[in-house]
């Protein structure tokens, strides 16, 4: 692997590690979940209560992230880091309340801005 790459990224094994460990266990609650909840109705009062509870989940996650940095986030500058939520935030407002494109889109500024500032 590229110097490039273990220095943007880390350590690939560790990257294999998060994706064992984190993404594939999550995605079997993920699957049930869409399998059990195909018949629920989107507007009722218990999936409301549950999308309130998981965007404020999200929005604790964001500021816990901007406010103490974790690992190699910590050398992102502060205004990059504020730069990339503002412009996740636009997104959200502008595709209709999208948590993934915002989400996505304050993602891809981060990594832009990092890629740019070296």
């Amino acid at each position: 692997m590229s110097d490039w790459f273990s220095n943007f990224f880390g350590d690939p094994h560790a990257l294999l590690v998060l994706v064992i460990a984190g993404f594939l266990p999550n995605e079997v609650w993920r699957m049930l979940g869409l399998w059990l909840g195909g018949g629920v109705d989107e507007g009722s009062e218990i999936l409301i209560w549950v999308r309130a509870v998981a965007t404020a989940i999200l929005a604790g996650v964001i500021a816990q992230i901007l406010l103490q940095p974790p690992g190699a986030l910590a050398s992102v500058p502060e205004g990059l880091r504020y730069g990339a939520v503002a412009a996740g935030f636009a997104v959200f407002m502008l595709t209709r309340r999208s948590i993934f494109a915002g989400v996505v889109s304050g993602e891809v500024a981060m990594v832009a801005g990092k890629w740019w500032l070296g």
